[in-house]
């Protein structure tokens, strides 16, 4: 079969037809771009047009096959020529359109793992069930272009294939919740007590404390070791106030202005802006919020913020002497010999050179959860109207 010939006649008795590109078009129900496209050897008709094609012509299938007027006597000639040709052409369409089929589904299965891995906006629900539905088109072009004949080894291979690519998906998620803090795609289940949510992953869980508050942070659980109930809970945001975020400020000396001006920026209430002074005779520190002293304070949280923001400047920089919090309404103040003296386990968490990570967790981050503690530690505070 040849093309440019076939091309060629189709155009010339076109012309000999008095017709249009467009006009041929409109009778064969193609565009008449699609009439260009054969006639510029970049397409050949598909086989369903042949016979309507051929008759527009007014030439004979055997004919536009050939690419030429065929005589008579040479009619059983050609007819077996050009039937092997259009068994090959047609073998051709049906092998391209399962290879474009193949590389849209590929496309198509490709664009919606990325979207579900990449979108952290939408639900997670939605991910899972867009990367199940990529997954899905991923298997079938896997299927659909195996080259083995045996339909029992191509199912045994795409299902391997389905696993492996599965738990590489699981644990792509499981990265994405390491490095972004996100919550995970694929979960079994999702619990929820005061302002703490559980995702169950698959095998760990996530827990995203403080939910939905400027205070939220997660806590990935690999080794399985909490449950909604023993989970440690902050009430500050733990990635930017936690004693590990805090140790970079660890300083003998409060006159390095810029460190006490990170540190201060780093512990909560920070956020409701402040002035900052440092009494450097006195080795003293003298913060005023812009806030009043009861605004926000459900659940004891001014008095919780105090005492943290206490325990942490005292415990990190060396030489602080004392501390005084200015409200609009209120002042509280506090020094370092009260807190060495009557705060509940202090030489634990400091002992003059290093810092206990686990001794501050235990006595300050969870301790301040209890509200007698709080209640009791709070009355060491100074406070002037």
């Amino acid at each position: 079969m040849d093309n440019k010939k076939i091309v060629a006649f189709i155009a010339e008795h076109r012309k000999k037809q008095g017709l249009t590109q467009e006009q041929l078009g409109e009778r064969l129900h193609v565009s008449n771009k699609t009439i260009s496209r054969w006639e510029n050897g970049n397409y050949m008709p598909d086989i369903s047009l042949l016979k309507p094609l051929s008759d527009e012509l007014n030439v004979s299938v055997n004919e536009l096959l050939a690419g030429e007027k065929i005589a008579e006597e040479q009619t059983a000639a050609y007819y077996e020529q050009n039937l092997i040709h259009t068994l090959d052409y047609s073998n051709r369409q049906i092998k391209n359109e399962h290879t474009l089929t193949s590389v849209f589904l590929g496309i198509a299965g490709m664009g919606c793992c990325l979207s579900a891995f990449a979108n952290n906006n939408v639900s997670n629900h939605w991910n899972a069930a867009l990367s199940i539905i990529g997954l899905s088109f991923i298997i079938a072009v896997i299927y659909r272009e195996l080259p083995i004949i045996s339909l029992c080894k191509k199912r045994i291979v795409a299902i391997l294939c389905l696993v492996s690519l599965a738990v590489s998906f699981i644990y792509l998620d499981y990265a994405g919740v390491k490095q972004l803090k996100r919550m995970p795609i694929y979960y079994l289940s999702v619990s929820t007590k005061d302002q703490v949510i559980d995702y169950q992953g698959i095998f760990y869980h996530v827990f995203k404390i403080n939910a939905d508050t400027p205070y939220e942070y997660v806590i990935i659980d690999a080794a399985n070791e909490y449950t909604l109930d023993t989970v440690p809970v902050f009430p500050f945001n733990k990635e930017k106030s936690g004693i590990t975020q805090l140790l970079k400020y660890k300083n003998p000396y409060i006159g390095n202005n810029s460190n006490i001006g990170n540190l201060i920026a780093s512990l909560p209430l920070s956020e409701r802006g402040y002035t900052l002074e440092i009494d450097d005779v006195h080795n003293g520190l003298l913060i005023s919020y812009l806030s009043t002293d009861w605004y926000g304070n459900d659940d004891q949280w001014i008095e919780k913020a105090l005492i943290y923001n206490t325990v942490s400047a005292f415990s990190l920089i060396d030489n602080l002497q004392y501390i005084k919090f200015n409200f609009s309404g209120s002042s509280y103040s506090i020094s370092r010999k009260t807190i060495e003296q009557q705060y509940p386990h202090f030489s634990q968490i400091n002992d003059g050179q290093t810092i206990s990570v686990a001794a501050f967790e235990r006595n300050v981050e969870q301790a301040i959860n209890d509200s007698s503690f709080v209640s009791s530690i709070f009355s060491l505070f100074e406070q002037q109207k």
